[in-house]
């Protein structure tokens, strides 16, 4: 069968590669393949950056951004042939640590966990794959093709989730959100803050195209530059990882204020900073600044709530750009207005 691959550590190595059928080792649910989301990890995969493949194996499936439809499901399993389902990217490390024991795999403690299409598992990238049904999450049908979106909320929802944790070690009722980068996290953490009804400020550096649209079309507001900012937000969600740019956001919250990195910068780079000076403000504020990566089962329940509660036009409008499988790579060549790339697994 055809799937996604690449040759961990192996610059430009992107291929449409004929690969095995997917292992029962991976779990006992077969799946077609729809579709998968593209997005920065598999760009840094191709690049070589990081990666690695099966043990013993020197290709890894790519795709870590799921949507399939159940082929066979062993009874009592909870999906029937027909049902669509994602894949939850990470599992637990074998020891396990303490909180891969319980469940919490996303704050693997010794690093020896796996991910789907990341390291040292094949990805969803086929045209079928295989998955526990632990690790498989039900996509109602009504939410259809866009339920390739869970796994990016899923990154949202439990970046809120770590936000409100942090903000209950007092009172906390924040209303102004600010939220840099206006690709699919910016835009879906802007989503979820427009759910709970916080007035939100999308901060971007292009100025026409979707993305302002999209901002508006949620009934937030729309910058280019931070000094447009009129208020002093409770809450930053910062989806950049530009260093200068987190420096400038931390500086900017109140007392008590939160302010979540779930953004990493593709390239190395440097800051001058007065970081006494910050470091400082965030003491005498009682600031806090967490970062957040990856997400466990119960932030693609939680995902999957959010896209059902959202406009399926607005929505839509987040998939830019669909590119059929057999020519997978040219996914990874961003045109300006591309916000979610996805690939078809049966094209």
């Amino acid at each position: 069968m055809r799937a996604m691959t690449v040759t961990p550590g192996k610059s430009d190595s992107a291929t449409v590669g004929e690969v095995s059928e997917p292992p029962v080792a991976d779990g006992s649910i077969l799946v077609e393949g729809l579709l998968t989301g593209i997005c920065g990890t598999d760009i840094e995969l191709v690049s070589g950056a990081f990666g690695s493949g099966r043990p013993g194996s020197d290709q890894l499936v790519v795709g870590h951004e799921s949507l399939g439809r159940v082929l066979e499901a062993p009874l009592g399993s909870g999906f029937d042939a027909g049902d669509l389902v994602a894949g939850v990217v990470r599992r637990p490390d074998p020891v396990p640590c303490p909180a891969c024991a319980r469940g919490e795999w996303d704050f693997c403690r010794n690093g020896q966990y796996t991910e789907r299409g990341i390291k040292e598992m094949d990805g969803y990238g086929a045209e079928r794959w295989r998955v526990d049904p632990y690790f498989a999450v039900p996509i109602p049908a009504e939410l259809g093709e866009l339920g390739v979106l869970v796994e990016p909320a899923s990154i949202l929802t439990k970046a809120w989730e770590q936000v409100d944790r942090v903000g209950a070690r007092s009172w906390f009722g924040p209303q102004q959100v600010l939220v840099t980068g206006a690709g699919p996290i910016g835009l879906l953490a802007a989503l979820i803050a427009r759910q709970r009804g916080y007035d939100v400020h999308v901060l971007d550096r292009v100025s026409d195209g979707p993305k302002p649209e999209l901002v508006r079309a949620l009934g937030g507001t729309y910058l280019t530059d931070l000094s447009e900012l009129g208020v002093v937000p409770d809450v930053v969600i910062e989806a950049t990882g530009a260093g200068q740019l987190v420096f400038d956001c931390a500086s900017l919250l109140p007392p008590a204020g939160v302010m979540c990195l779930a953004g990493i910068h593709p390239g190395p780079a440097t800051v001058d900073v007065e970081l006494d000076a910050l470091v400082r403000q965030l003491v005498v504020r009682n600031a806090a600044l967490v970062g957040t990566v990856n997400a466990g089962k119960r932030h693609y329940a939680d995902a999957v709530d959010v896209l059902l509660a959202a406009d399926r036009a607005w929505l839509q409008r987040l998939i830019t750009r669909t590119v059929p499988l057999s020519q997978w790579p040219d996914a990874l060549v961003w045109e300006p207005d591309d916000i979610k790339v996805v690939v078809d697994l049966r094209g």
